[in-house]
Order: C-alpha cells, then structure tokens, then sequence
C-alpha cells in the first residue's frame, strides 16, 4: 500500500512566519499611504478633463474634492476591516477553519 501524506489541519495552512507577517503589515500601511492622494489625482485628472469638455474652471476642484472624500472613505474602509481581523487570521474575516467569526 502506498504510503499518502496525511491531509494537514486547518492551523498549519494559516500559520506564517513573523517576518512574513510583518511584511503583510507593510505592504497594508503602504497601501493605506497612497490610495488617498492617489485618488485625489485621479479625481484631479477626471475635473479637468472634463473642465476642457464642458468650459468650465471648477470642476477640478470638484474632480479633487470628490476623489479625496473617494479615498478617506476607502482608507476608513480599510483600517475597520484591519480593526475586525482576528489577530490569528488571515485578514479576510473568517477563522483558521474557514468558518465566519
């Protein structure tokens, strides 16, 4: 009879390293870092578009206002969800075995 690999539990798979985790928590931080001023910029881009579109000279500062507010509500989006992960898990709300916390 062939000998099989026992399936692994559901802790192993879940389990990283700390520098690996520290690395995830850098890359979370950079990227809470740069989504507000680059959706400043993208909403800076999208006013004065359409400011030459339309002749007008406010919309990029609408453009700038509306992709600033696009960007804090997305970065608040981020750090609840970083507020809710269990510290154990792998960020996506759910716990080692898969199941809804």
């Amino acid at each position: 009879m062939p000998y099989h690999r026992p399936i692994p539990g559901p802790d192993s798979r879940h389990k990283r390293s700390g520098a690996l985790d520290a690395l995830v928590q850098a890359e979370k931080m950079i990227q809470i870092a740069l989504i507000l001023p680059c959706a400043a910029f993208i909403g800076w881009l999208g006013g004065a578009w359409l400011d030459r579109w339309l002749h007008q000279k406010w919309l990029s500062l609408a453009g700038i206002a509306f992709g600033g507010i696009a960007g804090l509500v997305y970065v608040v989006r981020l750090a609840l969800a970083a507020g809710n992960a269990p510290p154990g898990g792998d960020g996506n709300g759910k716990g080692p075995a898969g199941k809804e916390l």
